[in-house]
Formats: structure tokens, sequence, C-alpha cells
């Protein structure tokens, strides 16, 4: 079982989230001990953003076990695609193509995405599996 995880699951257990570090913690240990996690190179920015060293965020997710998986262009154009759909449909935010960049990651290279951000992935990525700690 492969699972791909977003930003906001690691930067939960990163910044000592109060509300969702715990549970987020819980889930990366149960997804890892089912098999291995993966994070795209806009998971990989976002997260290494929290880091001051480079060296530390490396030594972090290698000891966290989340490995790099970069997005294809297949994945690319799915992300490309679903966002049209979302934006034909009136979607109105702007800043939303990393997140679909994640899920259409997910889609290809994972089994399902371990994620709190349900709604869009859910709508826009059919059959995805989504794994939220938070519920």
């Amino acid at each position: 079982m492969r699972t791909a995880v977003d930003s906001n699951v690691l930067l939960d257990l990163f910044t000592g989230s109060a509300r969702f570090g715990v549970v987020s913690r819980e889930a990366l240990d149960r997804a890892l001990s089912e098999g291995a996690l993966v994070a795209c190179e806009v998971v990989w920015a976002e997260v290494r953003a929290d880091f001051g060293a480079a060296r530390l965020f490396e030594e972090t997710m290698e000891t966290l076990g989340v490995a790099f998986e970069a997005n294809d262009a297949a994945s690319a154009v799915l992300a490309g695609e679903a966002w049209q759909r979302y934006r034909e449909g009136g979607g109105r935010r702007t800043a939303l193509v990393p997140d679909f960049l994640v899920a259409a990651h997910a889609v290809a290279h994972a089994d399902r995405l371990l994620t709190r951000d349900r709604g869009f992935a859910a709508r826009f990525f059919r059959g995805l599996t989504i794994v939220d700690p938070s519920r």
C-alpha cells in the first residue's frame, strides 16, 4: 500500500498543532505500517519552507519514512484537467493548482492520499481514496 502524504498532515506534526498534531502522527504511523509514504514536489517545497536547514529537513523526512516522488507528465495533465473542471464549474479560487497537483500525484503514484483537505480532492478526483486523520 502506497500513501501519498499532503503538506497539511506533515505540518501538523512539525508545527506541533494542538488540534491535529497527535491524530496526524497516528495516521502517518498507521500508513507507514501498511506500506510506503511518498510526497511530490509540491509537498516537498511547502514542508521544506518550515525548516531552517535543508539537511535537517532531509533527515526528518528520511526518519519519518517519507520518500520524494515527483509528478510526471500524466499526473500534471490530470491535475490540469481537474483544475479546468473546477474553473468551468464556477470555482473562483486561484491558488489551488498545487492542491490539484498533490491529488493527481496520489492518483498516479499511490493507492490513497493522507490529507485533511477532502472537499476538492473527492469531488475532482473520483475514485481517489482519501484518509483524513481529523475524522
